[in-house]
């Protein structure tokens, strides 16, 4: 499936349906009168965030969304039926944003299930039962109904992880993912091999939390250089970044500079989240070459340095230990040695 975070559709509601100008034919009833009914809602235009979803790649081939009008009234004080809402699934962490300046967000969806109803159906017209007075008895106005509300809106997804990983192309922040998370990102030895955020779900010591990896950043990535910092946004919500720095690259603290500097040039208080910093590929240097540039990087600005291989596994489970701690309690206790939680647990169950 084809990662996209970015979509542009057109939305528009249902509107109301017009009343009725009916008056009473009967058999033996000597005075009929009016008894044009009123007219239906108009459907709304609904978003719900749902679970199982990642991309907003089904917004590129439609694109369009329009409710149905409210139904006509009738004779017979019949009134029109009201239209459904029209729902539009999206993904968890899904904004609506404003076409106008493509900075106002008219919604953001960051639980399962939550709804919004952007748009609302226009009211059903009032048949000419409803004007019928003393001094009225035939009236023979009605309304028309409201008339339906259409907008063009951008949805712009960002991921929801609790953990991000950022860092230089190459920095090995693929093979990260894919050592200690379920994620099966492509790994390759050239820039920019990660082209799209990843998510993997991390299992350390009973605990779990979602792992987001996104393209590398270079110099000048705010401006539009590489991939640029479009895929920023996927670790906003993160409660921690990892930042990834390559030991065999040029300059390990030169290297930390510039991400951070990106960082704080796209703003969105990426630079106040806490920060571990962990140098990779030590498996490629010996311990005095590594002491030393974990000693660079602390004068730098780092406040702990995390020396690791993410390909052999080297030095992860302490950095592991360190995200942690900066993730909710966990609500789930292990239970002791021996102990079930019911009797169906305390014996193997058997057919016979």
């Amino acid at each position: 499936m084809h990662f996209l975070d970015q979509a542009k559709i057109y939305i528009r509601s249902g509107g109301g349906g017009p009343g009725a100008v009916s008056f009473r034919r009967e058999k033996y009833i000597e005075y009929g009168g009016p008894d044009g009914g009123d007219g239906g809602r108009g459907g709304d235009i609904v978003f719900e965030a749902v679970p199982g979803l990642n991309t907003l790649i089904d917004f590129r081939y439609t694109q369009h969304f329009k409710a149905s009008r409210g139904g006509h009234g009738m004779g017979k004080d019949r009134t029109g039926a009201s239209a459904p809402p029209l729902v539009i699934k999206v993904p968890v962490g899904t904004q609506i944003i404003s076409d106008d300046d493509r900075e106002t967000v008219l919604a953001d969806l960051v639980e399962v299930g939550q709804r919004v109803t952007l748009l609302e159906g226009g009211l059903g017209g009032r048949g000419n039962a409803s004007y019928k007075t003393s001094t009225n008895r035939a009236p023979r106005q009605h309304q028309p109904g409201e008339p339906a509300q259409e907008l063009w809106v951008w949805l712009r997804l960002k991921l929801l992880a609790d953990a991000g990983l950022v860092g230089l192309p190459n920095a090995g922040k693929s093979t990260f993912i894919n050592q200690v998370s379920n994620a099966r990102a492509k790994v390759g030895d050239y820039a920019f091999t990660t082209l799209v955020p990843k998510l993997g779900v991390v299992r350390h010591k009973g605990r779990e939390f979602v792992l987001a990896d996104i393209p590398g950043l270079i110099e000048g990535a705010a401006e539009g250089a590489g991939i640029g910092d479009r895929f920023l946004g996927h670790i906003e919500r993160c409660r921690v970044l990892i930042h990834l720095i390559d030991i065999a690259g040029a300059d390990p603290a030169e290297a930390m500079q510039i991400v951070e500097g990106e960082l704080r040039a796209y703003g969105a208080e990426l630079d106040d989240k806490p920060r571990l910093v962990a140098l990779n590929k030590v498996d490629l240097a010996d311990a005095e070459l590594v002491a030393g540039f974990a000693e660079e990087l602390k004068q730098a600005g780092a406040d702990e340095v995390f020396p690791i291989s993410a390909a052999t596994g080297v030095g992860i489970p302490a950095l592991l230990d360190a995200v942690l701690r900066y993730l909710p309690a966990a609500t789930a206790t292990e239970r002791p040695s021996g102990e079930v939680e019911d009797e169906d647990e305390a014996e193997p169950w058997s057919p016979l």
